[in-house]
């Protein structure tokens, strides 16, 4: 058993010919080779150096040669399995399957003043099994807000993957901070799942300590790890597309290579999160075409070099509410993810970059990943599908399908009926109904789900070591005075 995501039966959309993909990797190579990468780790710097990298201890720059990088690329695999706590939660990454993924963003958006705060300790519990009832939905970020009302902000990871791990049976990230990795590895354990390390690159062309710690730490554990970019074009990348491909690939590029050497083989996600900037306010242009082209671009040159990737950008807009904005922002920008070749693609919940997030706009955008996942799936075309001997019995008007047990197998499986919609059949019958919109059949689904879906718990002694980890974690940081 396995979770199955969108079956994708057409080749990918391609943007680039055979000499574009060849001229980007091409730069690709030369900024590892000549360019260099910055490593902030006396360990890293000397690791690489045993391994025929030109290590600059000073600088700490970082050259590849590109023997070494084109042999860790063909070592890293093209699928794996990803295990979570319930089998059926399980994912495989492979070429023509695409998933979706939670958003999260820092603050609850208050739907009636539209103004961000904390969430309350409650409300995150809510939205963590509102994201595990959601069918499109499978996977999630390391949270889907980041923090709650009173956590101190130093035992914030722990606390929010503790939530997680209780009422979430989903696989997910894991984020790091301050050693916070140390204790998500152990409860993750203890409740016997896998996580993805998130490792977050500092563009440009840098890596800190921290995120090398959290992949070292992963790998020990035998845990997928998910180098993540974070280029925005014009600020730090350049503004073209080519151009910042080419140079955020270099980046992740050169941790696979870490990682490979580490442990030849290692499963391993590229995460892209690439932006334009807003050239007129400074700030990044969340939900535009530029994202959308940028992980077109990653998804085929990714594919060509055979490594599963997730396309982070398509669920972070700039709507600032659940409304017609949101909904074309995330429309777009999802579909030409995934038919452009993503394995993952981000999506569920986000509001306004990475500022807010709600469980109704979560609901809301469910029924989009479905439609997407619908298209993806194609048209089956065979015998049964064709169905001539019906059309033949059925013959001309006033003839009709309708009660035929052909209409009744499969109209479910050709059609996609979403959620929170407006369905009803004539204006009449919407204004008898309360003239609802599809945000206030969202807020009346996620209400629903709320007060019925009852995730897999945890049993006693679970329960009791999540506890006792966390315990451990506040000891950890107020031993070093953190906490």
């Amino acid at each position: 058993m396995f979770k199955k995501g969108f079956k994708r039966i057409f080749k990918p959309l391609k943007l680039l010919s055979e000499e574009d993909v060849n001229a980007i990797h091409a730069v690709t190579l030369d900024i590892l080779r000549n360019t260099g990468i910055k490593f902030v780790s006396k360990w890293a710097l000397n690791f690489l150096k045993k391994h025929d990298c030109i290590v600059n201890d000073e600088d700490q720059i970082v050259k590849f040669p590109e023997g070494l990088v084109e042999e860790c690329i063909r070592k890293t695999p093209s699928s794996f399995r990803f295990k979570a706590r319930a089998e059926k939660d399980d994912v495989i990454f492979c070429k023509d399957v695409v998933y979706f993924q939670e958003a999260p963003g820092m603050h609850i958006l208050d739907l009636e003043t539209f103004k961000p705060r904390p969430p309350t300790k409650q409300e995150y519990i809510d939205y963590v099994k509102v994201l595990d009832y959601l069918p499109n939905c499978h996977l999630t970020s390391p949270y889907p807000y980041f923090g709650y009302e009173e956590v101190p902000a130093i035992m914030l990871m722990p606390e929010l993957m503790a939530i997680k791990f209780k009422y979430s049976s989903m696989l997910g990230l894991s984020p790091y901070q301050s050693d916070a990795e140390i204790f998500i590895i152990q409860m993750a354990q203890t409740v016997s799942t896998e996580i993805c390390g998130v490792i977050s690159q500092a563009p440009p062309l840098t890596w800190f300590d921290n995120a090398i710690m959290q992949a070292r730490r992963c790998i020990e554990a035998g845990f997928p790890v998910g180098p993540c970019s974070g280029t925005t074009f014009g600020a730090t990348g350049p503004v073209t597309l080519a151009g910042t491909v080419a140079k955020t690939n270099a980046e992740l590029i050169s941790m696979l290579v870490l990682v490979q050497l580490l442990k030849p083989g290692h499963r391993t996600l590229m995460l892209l999160f690439e932006v334009p900037q807003n050239m007129r306010t400074g700030a990044p242009a969340f939900g535009q075409i530029g994202s959308t082209m940028a992980n077109a671009l990653y998804n085929q040159m990714w594919r060509w070099y055979n490594i599963p990737l997730e396309a982070c950008s398509p669920g972070f807009i700039n709507a600032k509410t659940p409304d017609f904005q949101s909904g074309y922002e995330k429309a777009i920008n999802g579909i030409i993810s995934a038919v452009s070749g993503a394995n993952i693609v981000q999506f569920h919940g986000c509001i306004m970059g990475e500022l807010s997030a709600h469980p109704v706009q979560a609901v809301m955008d469910d029924d989009i990943a479905g439609m997407i996942g619908r298209f993806i799936e194609g048209v089956d075309v065979n015998e049964e599908t064709l169905a001539l001997d019906l059309i033949h019995e059925v013959g001309q008007s006033p003839g009709h399908y309708l009660g035929k047990p052909h209409t009744a197998k499969w109209w479910k499986l050709e059609q996609f009926i979403p959620k929170v919609a407006d369905r009803t059949a004539t204006y009449d019958d919407w204004l008898k109904k309360g003239k609802k919109s599809s945000i206030d059949l969202a807020k009346e689904k996620t209400k629903e789900i709320i007060e019925t879906h009852n995730p897999i718990p945890l049993n006693d002694k679970q329960e009791e070591d999540i506890q006792r980890i966390l315990e451990d974690a506040r000891q950890y940081y107020k031993k070093r005075g953190m906490l």
